[in-house]
């Protein structure tokens, strides 16, 4: 009985000691955003006193971030500072993206392989990608810090090539798409081989191969097919071809393309997301599915939905009349 006893005291003391373990764990976040000047302090400055007042949270923020923070709020004291993927601190468990779209595709640029999830946080207009909108409802902070969200693995391109040496700054990845276009009023001659299968060539201002996730952004503009971003597709559309008869085309997102181009004018633009380079004429390049992929965060967030509130999908003025 004695030892029974003793048995349970231990039990006691060990659950307690858990308990007590879990109120000082802390959960490592960093605040990334791009242009500083655009962002609403204000709701910046709420967001950050929402994430203080729960215990155990450590913040890393992005320089420039860091730098407009304390000009509005001098008192305010972060865990550190990074500036670029390099010094981001190896056990950040959580990176938000305060922005629009374009600063949800840079935080990649940061993120790289290391799978920390993301959580786009929209401070600027359309905010496809992002999770929640700064100043408004913000149930969405309890729910990530809880951990109560779920992670959408969302497909990565891959650019490479065996003929030119893309330029340092120039990250090879892209969660949107990849495209060759026109850097002067002169067309593209397109060569294009699926799986070592060529196409027909495109004679166009350019080309793009989109993701899954991408067939909201460029692709759509340029007439590419609208697909969910869990669909294991890749999407080849032209941009501006001088031919009715050319049409985007999805092929499976294990597929291997290879592009190159012939113009009478300059050079052409390579662009990978935000980035850009200048690709010369007949260099072979390879686009793949990259090795791994891109967390993204969603708290109760619709695909369906985001298309009929962001892009105004299905949206008729006759129905409004009612």
């Amino acid at each position: 009985m004695v030892m029974d006893l003793f048995t349970l005291q231990k039990y006691v003391y060990f659950a307690k000691f858990v308990y007590i373990a879990q109120i000082f764990v802390t959960m490592k976040l960093a605040l990334f955003g791009r242009n500083t000047e655009y962002l609403d302090l204000q709701n910046l400055i709420l967001l950050l006193e929402k994430l203080r007042r729960h215990e155990g949270v450590e913040l890393y923020c992005y320089a420039p971030i860091h730098d407009a923070i304390m000009g509005a709020c001098a008192n305010f004291i972060g865990s550190g500072v990074f500036s670029s993927h390099s010094d981001l601190p190896s056990d950040v468990e959580l990176f938000l993206s305060l922005g629009g779209d374009g600063t949800f595709l840079e935080s990649l640029t940061f993120i790289r392989d290391r799978g920390i999830p993301v959580a786009g946080i929209n401070f600027g207009r359309l905010g496809f990608l992002t999770t929640a909108r700064a100043g408004e409802d913000d149930e969405w902070v309890d729910k990530i810090l809880s951990g109560n969200y779920t992670v959408q693995e969302r497909t990565l391109l891959h650019l490479r090539s065996e003929e030119y040496m893309l330029p340092d700054l120039f990250y090879p990845y892209a969660l949107n798409e990849i495209t060759l276009q026109r850097k002067s009023p002169v067309m593209l001659e397109i060569t294009v081989y699926i799986d070592g299968k060529p196409l027909p060539n495109y004679m166009a201002d350019g080309i793009l191969i989109g993701s899954a996730t991408g067939s909201t952004a460029y692709s759509l503009s340029i007439g590419g097919p609208i697909v969910t971003p869990d669909s294991k597709v890749l999407i080849i559309a032209p941009i501006a071809p001088h031919n009715l008869n050319v049409r985007p085309i999805i092929v499976p997102e294990t597929s291997k393309i290879e592009l190159s181009y012939v113009t009478r004018g300059e050079d052409a633009l390579l662009t990978a997301d935000n980035r850009s380079a200048i690709l010369p004429q007949k260099t072979r390049i390879m686009i793949s599915k990259a090795d791994f992929s891109l967390n993204s965060i969603s708290v109760n967030n619709s695909f369906i939905e985001a298309l009929s509130q962001k892009l105004l999908w299905g949206v008729d003025k006759r129905n409004m009349l009612k």
